[in-house]
């Protein structure tokens, strides 16, 4: 196996291990979060129902107008939009799916972003 690969299933391993421990409320959802080398995208799921609630991305044109998309400054503008539409849907508190990845870089700026617009972790 190379290198890629390994690291591919690690943190499948990880998200797996993750996902046993979190479930997703109606009254605290899941925030999951996936980033790509371009892009991050983040959801709210209620788990118990099996939808969606609210999401951003950095795909979307408002977000994708500041600038770069691979980088910490547009995962805190997707932090943001998120909690922004999740507070307009009446949800408060969340429970966070860091989706395997470390919580490091992107995926610590979009959480420290949606914690500074109030959403609860």
């Amino acid at each position: 196996m190379d290198k890629q690969s390994i690291k591919v299933a690690r943190r499948t391993r990880r998200r797996i291990g993750i996902r046993k421990r979190l479930l997703g409320t109606p009254q605290r959802p899941r925030l999951t979060v996936y980033k790509s080398l371009l892009h991050i995208h983040a959801q709210v799921i209620d788990d118990m129902a099996g939808k969606t609630l609210v999401s951003a991305s950095s795909v979307e044109k408002d977000v994708r107008a500041a600038g770069k998309t691979g980088n910490a400054a547009s995962a805190a503008a997707v932090g943001e939009a998120l909690a922004k539409r999740a507070k307009a849907a009446g949800v408060t508190a969340v429970v966070f799916d860091r989706g395997g990845f470390k919580y490091h870089g992107r995926i610590k700026a979009l959480a420290d972003a949606a914690r500074k617009q109030g959403l609860q972790f």
